[in-house]
């Protein structure tokens, strides 16, 4: 029964982000299409964003299904690692083309245009409509992943709340220098979203010890079982932003049996699933055994 609903998230999961994924794109086609009609700079900024924001979504589209593979001769962890080579491809893609709006923005300071405001005003609500409806649609998910492509097409609503601000204030005011300014806000603020996401990749693929983790809280409760004489050789890092993994050695004093033995290994996968770490390796060992391990290291 709860493999059952396990698959039936990932199943929606993977619906939710599929749905979000084609109406970006759309929206990308229609923004890309208006932006040169209203010869906005800060509407083909955020065009060339969403184009970021669907390749992103596509591959969390692929990757949701992808990740979900079991391990094989390969990869002995499984494919969730997949998701951060998607995440730098992405970042790479969308530094190239905001240093491209940066440049092209600058200009029309230099040199300002006259836009449609009329023309953005009606994209701009377009825009909040379809980017809401899908960060509506995933804010529904359950997993890691929806919660975050949620809170990114967020904060594209909130970018088009800008838009349509600016549209209404060039109807009344002759003001085309708010365009590029515009521009230039929305694609600083995307580049550095893109330092915070990258920051985070790189931390999780040179094994930073997770945050979310008290990991001083978790080592003074399993020392405090039953048997456990110390703990060496602790490792502890996330396979995906999401899923953690642990290795610990365990001394134990000598006059443990078999029984307790299994109740404390139990008793201390239990504990590490109350700190977020679902996957736990343990070697146990007694205290003469431990004078030989070639990896002691207290903890």
């Amino acid at each position: 029964m709860h493999s059952h609903s396990h698959n039936h998230h990932d199943d929606q999961g993977t619906k939710n982000i599929k749905v979000a994924f084609f109406l970006n794109l759309l929206f990308s086609l229609i923004e890309l299409v208006g932006g040169i009609y209203t010869n906005s700079v800060a509407i083909l900024s955020d065009a060339v964003h969403d184009f970021g924001d669907s390749i992103s979504l596509g591959l969390s589209w692929f990757l949701q299904k992808k990740s979900n593979q079991k391990r094989d001769a390969y990869y002995s962890y499984g494919y969730k690692r997949f998701s951060l080579l998607g995440a730098i491809f992405i970042s790479v893609v969308l530094i190239f083309s905001s240093f491209f709006i940066i440049t092209e923005s600058i200009k029309r300071l230099m040199e300002p245009q006259a836009t449609n405001a009329e023309g953005m005003v009606v994209l701009a609500i377009l825009g909040i409509v379809v980017n809401g409806a899908a960060a509506y649609r995933l804010k529904q998910g359950k997993s890691m992943n929806e919660k975050a492509v949620s809170i990114h097409l967020l904060e594209d609503v909130f970018g088009w709340v800008a838009v349509l601000i600016a549209g209404i204030v060039m109807q009344f005011v002759d003001l085309p220098i708010i365009d590029p300014i515009l521009s230039l806000a929305i694609t600083l603020w995307v580049l550095m979203n893109i330092y915070k996401n990258l920051r985070t990749t790189f931390k999780v693929l040179l094994q930073e010890v997770p945050q979310n983790v008290d990991v001083e809280s978790m080592l003074t409760h399993i020392k405090a079982l039953p048997f456990v004489e110390g703990l060496h050789d602790f490792h502890l890092w996330s396979l995906d932003g999401e899923k953690n993994i642990m290795t610990l050695h365990v001394v134990t004093s000598g006059n443990i049996g078999n029984a307790d033995l299994l109740k404390l290994k139990k008793n201390i996968r239990d504990l590490a699933l109350c700190y977020s770490v679902e996957h736990v390796t343990l070697e146990f060992e007694n205290e003469s055994e431990s004078d030989d391990c070639m990896f002691r290291e207290e903890c």
